[in-house]
């Protein structure tokens, strides 16, 4: 049971720290980049620029923020049902899922705050070579997080360690069949 707790601990510190850079950063934002032209870092490649996004990625579901808020309660579901059911921080083989599910969390709840405080997400980084939707550091934890797992669950992880997430362990099937 203190492994578990450990995990949650470390979820709830992690997650915790990152949404405060998060939000750090959309205050800098705020204050440097509202109401102003772009602020060019690489011309004609990256630039800040303040955008209020009230729907998803791509400008998605404008206005639907019942939606993402489900949405986030259910990543905090599962993330904390992740964290408690993984193994302990002395088995290094899951570092990589951890920090991947509190990067996910981070990100999820940076953008709630955000749009639970002020109705809109703010976005201010923006890659002009290829005229990609802004984004903040919220969506950069969650993208990261996200391609990292993928390749995790691919390439790294097996059926056997997975195990471990399953809502029936084996061994609880196995105790039932022989009783």
């Amino acid at each position: 049971m203190k492994d578990k707790i450990a995990n949650l601990a470390a979820w709830f510190v992690g997650s915790v720290a990152l949404v405060l850079a998060d939000q750090y950063t959309k205050a800098l934002a705020v204050t440097h980049l509202k109401g102003k032209g772009p602020c060019v870092i690489l011309d004609g490649i990256f630039e800040l620029l303040y955008s209020e996004n009230r729907g998803a990625a791509f400008g998605m579901l404008q206005g639907r923020q019942g939606i993402f808020f489900l949405i986030g309660v259910i990543v905090l579901a599962v993330a904390a049902f992740v964290m408690y059911r993984l193994p302990s921080w002395r088995n290094q083989r899951f570092h990589w899922m951890k920090l991947c599910v509190i990067l996910i969390t981070a990100g999820a709840i940076g953008n709630m705050v955000d749009r639970i405080s002020q109705g809109y997400v703010v976005d201010f980084l923006y890659f002009s070579l290829i005229d990609f939707p802004i984004f903040n550091v919220a969506d950069i934890y969650v993208t990261v997080a996200t391609a990292l797992l993928m390749v995790l669950m691919f390439f790294y992880y097996h059926d056997e360690d997975m195990e471990c997430l399953q809502l029936h362990r084996k061994e609880q099937t196995e105790k039932e069949e022989t009783l």
